[in-house]
């Protein structure tokens, strides 16, 4: 059986999310890439909470450029909001995806910003 470009992500995921997990001293920033945008969020897996959220949709995200520049960008805006709760480390879950062009990118981003992984 031929596993489709989906199918095979959402494998590599379940195999790297049993590895992965978030508690509340170091959180787990999870990434979600569409044609689109690219959105990210820390969540604190032992309680199940997404703490702090950022989104290339959301209305008053403002960036201009390629999508690898708005990943980068919504990283810094993660990564800011991260600031403000209170959070300096996390761990980084990559969700399946390649890290290459725009998850690279958001990682980049985050790291510019303060947060350590």
């Amino acid at each position: 059986m031929k596993l489709t470009k989906v199918g095979r992500r959402t494998r590599i995921k379940a195999r790297t999310r049993k590895r992965t997990f978030g508690t509340a001293e170091r959180p787990r920033l999870a990434v979600y890439r569409s044609n689109k945008g690219i959105s990210c969020q820390i969540i604190n897996d032992s309680e199940g909470v997404t703490l702090v959220a950022a989104s290339s949709n959301e209305k008053s995200f403002e960036s201009t450029g390629n999508k690898v520049d708005q990943a980068k960008a919504v990283g810094q805006l993660l990564a800011e909001r991260a600031k403000a709760s209170n959070i300096e480390s996390i761990v980084f879950d990559r969700s399946g995806y390649l890290y290459h062009g725009r998850i690279k990118s958001l990682a980049e981003g985050a790291r510019e910003g303060g947060l350590k992984f």
